[in-house]
């Protein structure tokens, strides 16, 4: 195990990625954490919480971390010399097993994933799932002993509202039908990696929600977005409940998790939610949403949706509909759909309990901070780089760039 206690205090400033907002280099630099693997691979190493996730490793001490994604890295990626950056499908089994033989691999953290409702619907299967099982296997053949599985509390979302539940009072696994194709898969994914775990090879799923922070590219991007071309309204009254995960609290949830892997540990084979917890504005650990989220709207100089008509969920569902019907003849799926009306209207927030106790987690940075930054990183780097897009039909560009890569790279790895 690569040791970050006792380190000295300049050795440690330079082990912070240059990247790093003034918050993260803070938690960085101040947090007392534990040890990690010297040897680590992340898979999708180069997305949002991937990226973060192959910083933190090194931050905290590991010798080695080997990103593996299928899209290159970004170009401000951190030129470390403990991080590899290699490019490669963990639909190929091939390019998995020259991964995962390399030696010494104290632990896979398997975050690759086709996200979102946006992908061909044969992607989701090939890459969450089948992806899914080439990582088991392979490091199963390669005597790799520890996965953490990124996973998603969507793999339990019914339509219901979730208000403050705790993951054993979430529906279980297998669901009878699930609210889009992505849940599904991820849901096959887990419980592929929840029925080989033993005490031999030692499994973990671990689940953010809604997660945010300076970089990210999917979630503040595309609602930020609409509001810029003034396509976006409050769903329903605006007051459903939520938490949110700052990234950081999100990858710190993924490496503490890794010690929590030991033969009979009480964590083997379980599914965790993190967030930022009693961190959120609210003392149950929530807030709401649309006011949340108005804030960012208005920080980047847009207009507050609250003085905007709301638009009834009845109404909403009706036109998600309609979009869903002309996108299953035009073979597209549009940004306005039933899974997100219902995801944008309902009571999402957890009670993190299980998390704290079983894995010791605690947020190592506040909701109110994190959001505060993120809004300025937004307004600072996001909102200049803006062209216009048609947002019904499309998402922002960065997403999209990233479902071309995967799918393209599927279809490759398919005529093999």
């Amino acid at each position: 195990m690569a040791k970050d206690n006792n380190v000295d205090p300049s050795a440690k400033a330079a082990r912070v990625a240059p990247s790093s907002s003034p918050l993260q280099r803070k938690a960085a630099l101040e947090g007392n954490y534990p040890p990690v693997p010297e040897v680590c691979v992340v898979t999708g190493g180069t997305g949002f919480v991937g990226n973060r996730l192959v910083e933190m490793l090194v931050e905290r001490g590991a010798k080695r971390v080997i990103s593996f994604d299928v899209v290159p890295p970004p170009e401000d990626a951190w030129k470390h010399p403990n991080i590899e950056w290699r490019t490669g499908d963990i639909t190929d089994r091939k390019a998995v097993d020259d991964l995962l033989s390399m030696p010494g691999i104290g632990c896979v953290w398997h975050n690759a994933a086709a996200v979102g409702p946006f992908h061909p619907k044969p992607l989701y299967f090939k890459v969450n799932y089948e992806g899914t099982l080439n990582i088991i296997e392979s490091a199963k053949e390669h005597g790799i002993k520890k996965i953490v599985f990124s996973s998603s509390p969507s793999t339990r979302f019914t339509g219901e509202d979730v208000d403050g539940l705790t993951e054993e009072e979430m529906p279980k696994l297998p669901l009878g039908k699930y609210m889009q194709t992505y849940a599904e898969t991820k849901a096959m994914g887990e419980m592929a990696l929840s029925n080989a775990c033993t005490n031999e090879f030692l499994t973990i799923a671990v689940a953010p929600h809604q997660v945010y922070g300076p970089r990210d590219n999917l979630f503040l991007p595309n609602l930020l977005e609409a509001a810029m071309h003034g396509k976006l309204r409050v769903f329903g009254e605006g007051y459903n409940r939520i938490c949110f995960t700052h990234v950081d609290n999100y990858c710190h949830g993924l490496i503490i998790s890794e010690k929590a892997l030991y033969p009979n540990s009480p964590a083997l084979g379980k599914f965790y939610i993190v967030t930022d917890g009693k961190t959120h504005p609210k003392g149950e650990q929530y807030l709401i949403f649309w006011k949340i989220l108005d804030e960012a709207i208005v920080a980047m100089g847009f207009s507050s949706l609250w003085k905007k008509l709301h638009l009834s969920k009845g109404l909403l569902m009706f036109i998600a509909g309609i979009c869903e019907f002309i996108g299953g003849i035009l073979g597209i799926t549009m940004k306005l759909n039933k899974f997100n009306v219902t995801v944008l209207t309902m009571h999402r927030w957890f009670d993190i309990s299980a998390a704290e106790k079983d894995l010791g987690f605690q947020p190592i940075v506040g909701f109110r901070e994190g959001w505060d930054e993120t809004k300025t990183w937004f307004k600072e780097n996001w909102l200049p780089m803006q062209t216009k897009s048609n947002n019904l039909f499309g998402i922002a560009q960065s997403t999209q760039d990233k479902i071309n890569i995967q799918d393209k790279s599927s279809k490759t790895n398919a005529k093999k």
